[in-house]
């Protein structure tokens, strides 16, 4: 995988192990947790995408989220200028001393994120989904015919859901948004304070591995004519739904909120639950809260006229598979 010469980061550490040495004590110290298989891949192809090719990366957990726990109370504004891990990828970096430093700080973490907008690459992602009855890469082949896009081939990593992550660069001058489904249903946009997970990683349902040869595949340009898809300013609605509720959680919630009130007759479940999962990963990540994400769903459930159990048992599935939560 390249961006001018740059290849896929690929590889696997050998596996250690923590000793005690014998003696006759009074106390020890906790000792810390066996580091996995997962963890070696996960740390060594991080140090490889960074000193090979330039990416900045964070530690994440096996729910894709980053591994490291904040040191701040909630509602901190803190970037990082505490000087402490733990603000997510805001943390990320190139430095081989400062990744060794957070994955030995996280050692339950199974995989790496990829800072995305950031120099040399400014790396932009399309996340194209492939479950809950959409199809990501379908509908962005239907996008490209309607608007006449030539989309070259370009580093492609499969998810372990059966979807895609699509690697372009971008210009240095265009700061690129975080979207879900705002270029079409089921094609998620990573941009500026994103992240993607790379190849090795690996999550709840399996492994991102490479789905590009890696000797014959570049990260190529974004064509123009999709950037500008991706940075438009929203939609106007398709359809003019009943929705009088508040939604606190910038653009990505709001078009999260549209997916579901534009959804036909017969996919407002799916979409819900879509929905749902999208908005839970990005309250993990930090981009709003929970409970902003579930109350703004809920109400844009009964927009649409879904029954009131039937809504709050598809928005608790989600947010129990995706956080682990049951309220």
């Amino acid at each position: 995988m390249t961006s001018g010469n740059t290849n896929a980061p690929a590889g696997a550490g050998a596996n250690e192990t923590d000793q005690l040495g014998g003696g006759s004590i009074v106390s020890v110290a906790r000792p810390l947790p066996t580091v996995t298989t997962d963890w070696h891949n996960a740390r060594d192809n991080a140090l490889q995408a960074a000193q090979n090719f330039g990416f900045e990366v964070i530690p994440l957990s096996v729910r894709k989220l980053p591994a490291i726990r904040s040191p701040h109370d909630k509602g901190h504004g803190c970037k990082g200028e505490c000087g402490q891990l733990g603000h997510g990828i805001h943390d990320a970096s190139s430095d081989p001393d400062r990744i060794h430093a957070m994955f030995a700080a996280t050692r339950h973490a199974t995989g790496y994120g990829i800072a995305c907008g950031r120099a040399p690459h400014h790396l932009i992602g399309l996340d194209l989904d492939r479950k809950n009855g959409v199809d990501g890469v379908w509908e962005l082949r239907k996008l490209a015919a309607k608007h006449g896009i030539a989309v070259p081939r370009t580093v492609i990593i499969r998810t372990p859901s059966g979807g895609f992550h699509a690697w372009w660069t971008g210009p240095a001058d265009v700061k690129v948004p975080n979207r879900a489904g705002h270029v079409a249903p089921g094609v998620d946009v990573r941009g500026a304070g994103g992240y993607l997970v790379g190849p090795g990683s690996r999550g709840t349902s399996g492994s991102y591995t490479l789905a590009s040869d890696p000797d014959e595949v570049v990260v190529q340009p974004i064509p123009e004519q999709l950037l500008t898809l991706m940075t438009a300013s929203n939609n106007p609605p398709r359809t003019e739904r009943p929705f009088t509720g508040r939604v606190t959680g910038g653009r990505t919630l709001v078009g999260l909120v549209r997916v579901v009130l534009d959804a036909p007759q017969g996919q407002r479940n799916t979409r819900l639950y879509w929905a749902a999962c999208k908005a839970f990963e990005h309250a993990g990540a930090g981009l709003f809260p929970a409970d902003s994400a579930h109350g703004a769903l809920t109400q844009a459930a009964a927009a649409v006229d879904l029954p009131d159990n039937e809504a709050a048992a598809t928005i608790a599935s989600a947010r129990r598979a995706v956080l682990g939560a049951t309220k």
